[in-house]
C-alpha cells in the first residue's frame, strides 16, 4: 500500500510520519517511510539545489522539472521495490505537491504538469493521501518558530501559499475516494488520533 502525506508548509505532516509508521508496524505491517524531494543519493543532491536560499533566480519550469527528476529516481529506486515486497510505503510529499506548488502556486498549466508527472511517476498513484489542512499564515508562523529548515519555498509570498492551499482543497474535492482531509490546526495528538482512525477504517475495508 502506498500512503502519502500532503499539505501546506507548517501543517505538521512531517511530525506525523514517525508515529504513523510506528502505529502501522504495531498493526503488523512492514513500513518504509521516505520523503520528497530526496530519499536517494541523486534525489538528495537535487533537494539541495531546490531548497537553497541563494537560488532565488530559479524559474518555475526549472523548479517543476527538478522536483520531477528527483521523484522519478525515488519511484524506481525506492518506492516500487518496497511495494513489490508487500510493504507499506509512507511518503512525505509526492506528485500532488508539484500540482499544488508548481501548478496552482505558480499558476502554471495544470494539465501540462499532470502529463509531466505521469512520465516522472510512471503513473504510480497513492492508495491514500492525507491532506493536512491549515491556514497558510498560521502554517508559516509555525515554520518560523520551529527548528526546521527555512528554505527557498517557504520564503514565497503569502498569496502564493494561499493558492497552494486552494489547489490542495480542489484536488481533494475532485478525488474524494483517495484524499482524507485532516484538521491540522489541532494539537499533534489529536491529528495523530484522526490519522489512526482513518487508517483503521481503510484497512478494515480491505479485509
Amino acid at each position: 500500500m502506498f500512503i502519502t502525506f500532503e499539505g501546506p508548509d507548517g501543517s505538521g505532516k512531517t511530525m506525523q510520519m514517525k508515529p504513523t509508521a510506528n502505529f502501522l508496524r504495531q498493526q503488523g505491517y512492514s513500513v518504509f517511510p521516505a520523503r520528497e524531494p530526496g530519499g536517494t543519493s541523486i534525489g538528495d543532491q537535487v533537494r539541495e539545489i531546490l531548497m537553497r536560499m541563494d537560488n532565488t533566480s530559479m524559474q518555475p519550469r526549472a523548479e517543476t522539472l527538478l522536483f520531477c527528476a528527483a521523484r522519478a529516481q525515488l519511484v524506481e529506486e525506492i518506492i516500487k521495490p518496497h511495494l513489490q515486497k508487500k510493504e507499506i510505503v509512507l511518503l512525505d510529499r509526492y506528485a500532488d505537491s508539484t500540482l499544488a506548488y508548481q501548478g496552482y502556486g505558480h499558476q502554471n498549466n495544470i494539465e501540462l504538469i499532470k502529463k509531466v508527472l505521469y512520465f516522472a511517476t510512471g503513473g504510480l498513484t497513492p492508495d491514500i493521501t492525507f491532506l493536512f489542512d491549515i491556514d497558510p499564515k498560521i502554517g508559516l508562523q509555525r515554520r518560523q518558530k520551529s527548528d526546521g529548515e527555512w528554505n527557498r519555498m517557504d520564503a514565497y509570498q503569502l498569496e502564493y501559499h494561499r493558492r497552494v492551499r486552494q489547489g490542495y482543497l480542489e484536488m481533494a474535492e475532485n478525488e474524494p475516494e483517495r484524499w482524507i482531509r485532516i484538521n491540522a490546526n489541532q494539537c499533534p495528538d489529536m491529528v495523530q488520533s484522526d490519522i489512526k482512525s482513518s487508517l483503521l477504517s481503510y484497512l478494515s475495508s480491505l479485509l
